[in-house]
């Protein structure tokens, strides 16, 4: 198989994990772990946590039923997945879509943390972040 290079991944961004309560996840991670809480998590329409680890993240998104089978969430970024950090989010992004994959969520800017995209490959949610 010949690989062409398009993108250059500079590392893991963050990976999120599904929870049914997150107080009950912070117990684990937080307390039992000692992972520190990322404070600059901006204000969402569900609750969840952002821990440090290292350079990179872990993403707590609490769902009522994390056991509920195959169905996918309504929203893309509430779903299982991982994100990557590129230099250039929209080069990335165009380069998933050659790739196969399809944009599930185009190019947004988070104040104060960057920009991100979503896309799909495979039925698999992967994130781009850029700062």
């Amino acid at each position: 198989m010949r690989v062409i290079k398009m993108v250059d991944i500079r590392a893991v961004h963050h990976v999120s994990l599904l929870v049914s309560d997150t107080g009950r996840a912070l117990e684990f991670y937080r307390d039992l772990l000692g992972l520190e809480v990322d404070g600059s998590r901006p204000d969402m329409d569900y609750p969840g946590a952002w821990l440090r680890v290292g350079s990179a993240q872990i993403h707590l998104l609490e769902l009522p039923d994390v056991l509920r089978g195959t169905e996918r969430p309504e929203h893309g970024g509430r779903d299982r997945h991982f994100a990557m950090l590129v230099d250039d989010l929209d080069a990335a992004a165009a380069a998933a879509v050659t790739g196969g994959g399809e944009i599930a969520h185009p190019p947004m800017e988070i104040p104060g943390h960057g920009k991100f995209a979503i896309y799909i490959q495979g039925g698999i949610h992967h994130g781009l972040w850029q700062r």
